[in-house]
């Protein structure tokens, strides 16, 4: 099949997107130039500024408010995607928040606040996403959401976020359990390290890319439109046998479990 034919006639909600440097955005891009059509969501005006000129470009005809914090919301903008489509086939959720100065800290210094925060939205927003996206996805669908491998093992200056995306795996097999009845699939997508306006928020991020690209098999960082192949892939029919699933796309580094022999030290280079 064409590429550009993969996702024809298909309709689906892209969420998360917050500048063009966003791996949300270069999925909503690989999924348009596939032939989807795409809706996007944002947060806030801030976000709305940025989201609507890239809206744009694909020719997107839905862009949606959407605050993840407030389930009915969230129920009011499937509620609009049901009114405007009838049916969904696919959602990729990209959203994560913790607070930045508390990832600069110790894990356990997290305050009860923040820690429910993160949790609220980095993985339950998910669950409540799913549950309405199911409720117009008729002949089934495609669920998405991003994690990182700090959910696996400890990265520096991940913490409360890395419970979060533990959490958010977790949730990934519960709900491939529950909606797999209505042919709809639900996987996560792991990526390495890669520059974005949510990764400035983690500390020494330079030296995690610098590590990750002297270790990993592969020899190198990935890129956004790697990321994005991966999403297409599991948002496609080309996946259909395939739930309950966390996918890396990290050059490999998840298969390695100490410093390569090989490669330079680069502690003083931090």
């Amino acid at each position: 099949m064409n590429k550009s034919q993969l996702m024809k006639n298909k309709k689906g909600l892209v969420m998360g997107v917050a500048n063009e440097r966003s791996i949300a955005w270069a999925i909503a891009k690989e999924l348009s130039n596939a032939g989807a059509e795409v809706a996007l969501s944002y947060q806030g005006e801030m976000l709305k500024k940025r989201v609507y000129p890239l809206a744009k470009e694909i020719n997107s005809s839905l862009i949606l408010e959407c605050n993840v914090e407030k389930e009915d919301n969230i129920a009011k903008t499937f509620k609009k995607i049901k009114n405007k489509w009838n049916n969904l086939d696919f959602v990729l959720h990209a959203i994560a928040f913790s607070d930045r100065e508390e990832l600069k800290g110790r894990y356990i210094d997290t305050s009860k606040e923040n820690f429910k925060k993160t949790l609220n939205i980095s993985c339950f927003s998910f669950t409540s996403i799913s549950k309405e996206a199911s409720k117009i996805m008729e002949k089934g669908g495609s669920l998405l959401t991003l994690t990182y491998f700090g959910s696996e093992k400890v990265m520096p200056h991940y913490n409360v976020m890395g419970i979060a995306k533990a959490a958010l795996e977790t949730s990934i097999k519960y709900l491939a359990k529950d909606l797999g009845q209505k042919n709809i699939r639900v996987n996560g997508l792991s990526p390495g390290p890669i520059k974005t306006l949510a990764a400035s928020a983690i500390g020494d991020f330079n030296y995690i890319l610098k590590w990750n690209e002297q270790n990993s098999p592969l020899k190198r960082n990935i890129t956004s439109e790697e990321i994005a192949g991966s999403a297409l892939y599991l948002l496609s029919d080309l996946a259909s046998g395939v739930t309950g699933e966390i996918h890396h796309v990290d050059s490999g580094y998840n298969i390695i479990g100490m410093k390569n022999s090989d490669s330079p030290d680069i502690f003083e280079n931090k």
